[in-house]
């Protein structure tokens, strides 16, 4: 399944997700510190969706509430709970 959430508070835009199941296939984000996403995208994919919510949901970035990481988590607990998944 193909889905593309739009972020809230960080410097990426959106992300795109591709999942199989509910295991993560794939993640690209656009804009946003490149080489830590790319990172981030490398070491989910393959994983289930539960376990990249409960490791990177709450991760803050600086004084900011949220971070990429957290809305990689909300945007995967929002597929998550999609009729479609």
């Amino acid at each position: 399944m193909q889905y593309t959430y739009k972020t809230r508070g960080t410097c990426a835009s959106k992300i795109n997700i591709e999942t199989d199941g509910d295991i993560v296939r794939s993640v690209e984000f656009e804009g946003g510190c490149n080489g830590n996403l790319a990172g981030i995208s490398k070491l989910v994919a393959g994983l289930p969706i539960s376990l990249v919510i409960d490791r990177l949901s709450g991760i803050r970035c600086g004084l900011k509430p949220t971070s990429c990481p957290d809305q990689l988590s909300k945007a995967l607990s929002e597929l998550s709970q999609s009729p479609e998944a």
